[in-house]
């Protein structure tokens, strides 16, 4: 499998069809073994007590896997997320970005799947874990 879209095609794709939340992502990276996209994390991601908000952490999920299976396939606007289960399992730090490592395990005709593992940016361990399904419409590449 090669890779159709790398970070700055990538980029550029979110800047021209998703530019209400462009400015907030940026991709890292993009390659055979994934997507690496970092969440500028900003007052409007965080609930009380100062720490980055579920539906912030779960947005970055979701535009990291969907990056990672475009990387894939090329732009292919209207691939949608079918299901999504999310384990938040530690706080992530104060004043530290989001770092989301997306890799897809299975991509099919109809059907992608893959995890994202999260980060609190420069620290080890993982502060939530994704395991997301993605629907691509007919007129995709054909894969699998």
């Amino acid at each position: 499998m090669e890779l159709l879209m790398d970070a700055a095609a990538l980029q550029a794709f979110l800047a021209r069809d998703f530019g209400q939340v462009a400015d907030d992502f940026v991709v890292e990276r993009a390659d055979l073994a994934g997507v690496a996209l970092r969440l500028k994390v900003a007052e409007r991601h965080l609930r009380p007590g100062g720490t980055v908000s579920g539906p912030a952490m779960f947005g970055l999920a979701d535009v990291a896997m969907y990056l990672a299976i475009l990387s894939r396939i090329g732009p292919v606007a209207l691939a949608v997320t079918t299901n999504c289960s999310m384990d938040f399992m530690r706080k992530p730090e104060a004043g530290r970005d989001l770092r989301a490592e997306a890799r897809v395990l299975k991509l099919g005709r109809s059907l992608a799947v893959g995890d994202v593992l999260i980060y609190s940016a420069g620290l080890p361990e993982p502060v939530a874990r994704a395991g997301l399904t993605y629907a691509i419409p007919p007129g995709a590449p054909a894969l699998g």
